[in-house]
């Protein structure tokens, strides 16, 4: 019985998404395959329908964003979980089992995150989970850091969405990935809610994936998406941290908008960097924002202490790497 069927969201990524589908049938466990296309017009298409039959397309006629293209490929899937995948990596061929059996051994567990190596320099890692600090910054912990580091599993905050197994019914009840975001942060603020809701990410190091990284986006840093980024990292704020919350966080917060305005006004990229934390105020407040923020309930009290913990830790994690 097949348990897993793997989404790929894809844009314009025919430079990638040959090795990508290659290496899932090159698997352990073959699972089931849906590409997600967000209306490319490279052809790469074409070579998916021609190479690989087996893999069911949904197809875009505009370019919905990342949330949108994998929401609509776990909506279609009906395995007991979904793994999310960028087209831009190639897996290990023990990926998707090791990724399975982690969450059979772990009731609590939502999502899985998988130890991504970086693909054009395998000896340095791309990221062992995401993680969210009261800077209002968030981070792939243990990136260009040594591949033989964080080799132990545990808890994270978030899984990243570029390589995570997924409890499909959970989306029930955490709701699925936010199209507001359309791009970036939009992970982070899935594995948020479920962190509110009770329920855990995990990170699991036996899963391994190589990730190009940027494909889609051109850099590490661009204007658009220092500007997504930007709105989005405002958005994300509104969305999950209750008032008190977000008063106890503020000093914290201004630090890091300052640290961050700063850094990106060094790269000539302040005013789109300012101008998307502007964006990010108005969609917080608009009709769209407003209906999608996570209201507080008492019964998660416990849930949203731990966050706050985690939001403290993570800034000496991010100072320490560790």
């Amino acid at each position: 019985m097949i348990k897993t069927t793997v989404v790929i969201p894809n844009y314009n990524g025919i430079k990638y998404i040959d090795d990508c589908l290659a290496s899932l049938y090159k698997g352990v466990v073959i699972p089931e395959i849906i590409v997600v296309d967000n209306h490319s017009e490279d052809g790469g298409l074409a070579l998916v329908k021609k190479k690989y039959p087996k893999v069911r397309l949904i197809i875009f006629t505009e370019n919905k964003g990342f949330s949108a293209a994998v929401n609509a490929g776990i909506k279609a899937a009906d395995t007991e979980y979904v793994l999310l995948l960028n087209n831009d990596t190639v897996a290990d061929e023990r990926m998707v089992v090791e990724l399975e059996k982690a969450l059979e051994e772990d009731a609590r567990a939502f999502s899985a995150a998988a130890k991504m190596i970086s693909l054009y320099a395998p000896e340095r890692l791309d990221g062992t989970g995401d993680f969210y600090c009261a800077l209002g910054w968030a981070f792939a912990r243990g990136k260009d850091k040594s591949r033989d580091a964080f080799h132990k599993p545990g808890r994270i905050f978030s899984a990243c969405g570029g390589a995570a197994l997924y409890r499909r019914k959970l989306f029930d009840n955490i709701g699925y990935f936010d199209e507001n975001h359309f791009a970036y942060l939009e992970d982070i603020d899935l594995g948020y809610r479920a962190n509110i809701y009770g329920y855990d990410n995990i990170y699991v190091p036996t899963a391994q994936v190589f990730h190009a990284g940027s494909a889609v986006s051109g850099s590490r840093h661009n204007p658009f998406k220092v500007s997504l980024s930007a709105r989005n990292s405002v958005y994300l704020i509104y969305k999950n941290m209750p008032f008190l919350q977000l008063l106890l966080n503020l000093p914290f917060l201004i630090i890091g908008y300052l640290i961050k305005c700063l850094f990106f006004s060094l790269k000539g990229m302040g005013g789109i960097y300012l101008k998307g934390t502007l964006r990010g105020v108005r969609l917080s407040f608009s009709k769209a924002g407003r209906e999608k923020k996570v209201r507080f309930c008492m019964r998660n009290l416990k849930n949203y202490i731990w966050i706050q913990g985690q939001l403290w830790l993570n800034m000496l994690r991010k100072a320490f790497q560790f």
